[in-house]
């Protein structure tokens, strides 16, 4: 927690010293010229728990790798906006970095690295409201330590805190994740679920129900925005302000209200998965 609160000012002097801004105007709710390079603290952080701490064991080290570069091309697009192709090429790839230390069946690894490419971007577009995405990511963390799996989720949970400190809107966040740090959070939250998931030995169509129920309000939300804007004839990659957080907002609820509510949505979502999982692997195995 301390590294969030102490490196995080630094962050916000370098996105201003280069630039890397988030101007307010279209459909975004902020007012004023916000730093956006909060992400990188997240993943120096990670970083540096991993060379302390959990370095020596190959699924750390493989995640590792892909969460740099989840990071480092949101970073770029922070700073210049890239294709999302080639953003969504980048977020299988590391996907296929995570789950390549995990011992499952094909089908299952395949299945693994479609949803944890699917949750990196999830969380990105998660990522319109001060707070919002670091407030989820800490209540699945603490959902997890709670379950017994304290390490990595304890860690994590306290290096998003401090970063939260400056993210909340009291009254308005002193600096954003960017994307560099919303799709690094969606791909740490989804790989340290994938290992436990793929514990479960579950079939296909299990597995992706279980999936779904995990991806929390993140996946919910971007599958009901990939519905919406395919039935509006929309590309899949043009944002719009139908998602969730928009349309509570357009309904007067105050910023912290609406993350209490969509936090609370979250838990249950990711307790009813980690509950059917837990009794589908005693069923079946």
């Amino acid at each position: 927690m301390s590294w969030g609160i102490l490196v995080t000012p630094i962050s916000i002097f370098l996105a201003r010293r280069f630039r890397v801004l988030d101007e307010p105007g279209g459909r975004k709710i902020h007012s004023g010229t916000v730093p956006r390079g909060a992400g990188i603290v997240l993943w120096l952080g990670h970083l540096l728990w991993v060379l302390l701490v959990g370095g020596s064991l190959p699924a750390t080290r493989m995640t590792a790798v892909g969460a740099t570069l989840v990071f480092l091309v949101g970073y770029v697009d922070d700073m210049k906006q890239t294709s999302p192709y080639l953003r969504l090429g980048v977020h299988l790839t590391a996907a296929v970095f995570a789950v390549s230390a995990i011992a499952s069946p094909p089908m299952t690894k395949a299945l693994l690295v479609i949803w944890i490419a699917g949750c990196t971007s999830a969380y990105n577009l998660i990522d319109g409201m001060d707070g919002l995405c670091l407030s989820l990511t800490i209540a699945t963390a603490f959902l997890f330590c709670v379950s017994g799996q304290v390490v990595p989720w304890l860690p994590f949970a306290g290096l998003c805190l401090g970063v939260l400190f400056w993210n909340f809107p009291l009254p308005r966040a002193k600096t954003f994740l960017g994307d560099g740090g919303s799709t690094l959070l969606g791909f740490l939250c989804s790989t340290q679920m994938a290992g436990l998931i793929a514990k479960g030995g579950l079939g296909p169509f299990a597995l992706i129900f279980i999936l779904a129920l995990m991806g929390g309000i993140p996946v919910l939300d971007t599958l009901m925005a990939v519905t919406r804007r395919f039935l509006r004839g929309r590309s899949p990659f043009l944002p719009d302000r139908g998602h969730l957080h928009h349309r509570l907002l357009d309904r007067s609820f105050p910023i912290p209200a609406i993350i209490v509510m969509m936090g609370t949505m979250h838990l249950a979502l990711l307790t009813s998965g980690m509950a059917l999982l837990k009794w589908l692997s005693r069923t079946f195995l």
